[in-house]
């Protein structure tokens, strides 16, 4: 297909208004997925959830090698396939949702930055965690990694997963950290973000961005997932607003208003 026939078939995608039938696609939650996966599936279904746009989450083992960039969470929506949280605001809003469109030009790149530091360190850390620290690695990444799957390839992409992880990290300059140094990396992205939200509901103003789900994707998952230390959960509940921020994302996104 050309070029110009690509860009004719996604500006007719975008086009079309968004299905019933929207898929969400994840690792399995309860036996196979990490906590860097968690979150930033769980932040993609928030940013969803606070556009107003319904999708149906699916757990495949092999959600990973389905993904167009091998990364997780990826949307099925009518004929697109789209992965991570950066593309999907970028093609939800091709469709005319958006959280960021009262925001300002000097606001916009204030909110860019901020998901730039969530992703350089919250992200980064969470994956030092797993794949870097011994005693995490072992009791819990490589074997929920591998759970799916059975001898000898549950073992071969373990180790491949966590080789793969530990070159970058040595690639970015975090392969030489200890794992002291990393928690005080997360609690001074912690104290970045409890800064900029201040006493506010939100990020920006009073209403969420794709920002707050990110934000809320990373810092429930750390709060909610069990680690081979508290540790990490911990340098997150020194904050409390962060806490308090947590808590009314949840009530206001995700819990059942019926019951």
């Amino acid at each position: 297909m050309s070029l110009a026939a690509e860009a004719f078939m996604s500006q007719m995608a975008a086009a079309e208004p968004w299905p019933e039938n929207a898929t969400l696609y994840q690792p399995l939650k309860e036996d196979q997925i990490l906590l860097s996966d968690c979150a930033s599936s769980l932040a993609v279904q928030a940013y969803l959830r606070m556009c107003g746009l319904p999708v149906q989450v699916f757990c495949r083992a092999n959600a990973e090698y389905m993904s167009p960039s091998g990364k997780i969470p990826f949307i099925h929506v009518g004929n697109q396939v789209v992965s991570e949280l950066g593309p999907i605001v970028q093609f939800t809003k091709a469709k005319g949702h958006s959280l960021s469109d009262g925001l300002d030009d000097v606001q916009r790149a204030e909110m860019k930055a901020y998901m730039e530091l969530v992703n350089n360190m919250l992200l980064t850390a969470e994956l030092y965690i797993q794949w870097c620290d011994d005693s995490t690695a072992t009791e819990i990444s490589r074997p929920r990694y591998s759970s799916p799957y059975s001898w000898p390839l549950n073992k071969i992409l373990a180790y491949q997963k966590q080789w793969e992880v530990r070159r970058k990290m040595n690639a970015i300059g975090w392969g030489g950290k200890t794992l002291e140094q990393v928690y005080e990396d997360v609690s001074q992205c912690c104290q970045a973000l409890s800064q900029r939200l201040g006493t506010q509901s939100y990020f920006f103003n009073k209403q969420p961005t794709e920002l707050d789900a990110l934000v809320f994707g990373h810092l429930f998952t750390i709060l909610t997932t069990r680690l081979t230390s508290t540790e990490l959960a911990e340098r997150v509940k020194s904050y409390s607003n962060l806490l308090s921020f947590c808590r009314r994302v949840e009530q206001t996104y995700f819990e059942d208003k019926s019951s």
